[in-house]
């Protein structure tokens, strides 16, 4: 049997910022439908590799294919291409003078070239998918924290992408509101959206994760099931990290 080529090939990627070598022959492959959890300490190139998917960051070198798109073809279309790769992250990026509908379906009319009409439709459905419906006339001065994530993931998913990247999407919320962030990413899990995931919620990686790559100083040191990573991990670095974050 032949197997499906990954939605996400990322192949040799380097990344040097100046002097700094951030990124030393990465290799990430994600099936369609997996939820990949990128973990590792602060600087080990977490979330350089992941802006690297989605060509935020330009890699030194390597190779980036997402569903079938060469993104570092000068050819390809990066407006066209980021249609397909939702990106989520720490600081949510909205419009202040815009509603939460606005935020929405911005995209889908400016790049997506949705009528206005069909843009409130997706728009209002992109909310209710992530329980906020009754918010779609709300400023972002109007929401709490964990609101204004959600609306940056109905962004997001309202323009239809074949893969997630979330960069660390709880880490400037309070605690009591991680919980309604990650209530909707395990749905878009169940819904068989493919997500990659940079975080440190690592009951949210144990719980919900197909597979736990651990990084450090720009390489990936391991890769395996939650079971594995946070059970009996093989290498020594993982097993400091996953001891020392254990004791927190």
């Amino acid at each position: 049997m032949i197997e499906p080529r990954p939605i996400v090939e990322a192949r040799g990627i380097h990344k040097h910022f100046a002097a700094l070598h951030v990124l030393k022959g990465v290799d990430l492959l994600v099936a369609e439908r997996e939820l990949v959890f990128v973990i590792g300490p602060s600087g080990s190139g977490k979330s350089t590799l992941l802006r690297c998917l989605n060509r935020l960051e330009e890699p030194s070198s390597g190779s980036v294919v997402v569903d079938g798109i060469d993104l570092l073809d000068r050819r390809t279309d990066l407006n066209h291409a980021r249609q397909r790769i939702g990106m989520v992250f720490q600081s949510f990026n909205l419009y202040p003078h815009m509603t939460a509908l606005g935020n929405v379906t911005l995209a889908l009319r400016k790049v997506a070239g949705k009528s206005r009409a069909e843009a409130d439709e997706i728009g209002h459905a992109a909310l209710a998918r992530v329980g906020l419906a009754d918010r779609a006339d709300h400023r972002p001065g109007q929401l709490s924290g964990g609101q204004q994530q959600r609306v940056a993931i109905a962004r997001s998913i309202a323009l239809e992408p074949r893969v997630m990247l979330f960069d660390e999407p709880t880490s400037a919320l309070d605690p009591e509101l991680v919980g309604s962030v990650l209530g909707v990413m395990r749905s878009l899990r169940e819904s068989g959206m493919t997500m990659v995931v940079v975080s440190h919620e690592m009951g949210f990686a144990r719980a919900a994760a197909d597979r736990v790559v651990f990084m450090d100083h720009g390489l990936i040191v391991e890769q395996g099931a939650p079971a594995e990573i946070f059970e009996s991990p093989a290498h020594e670095r993982t097993r400091a990290f996953i001891g020392q974050i254990q004791r927190h």
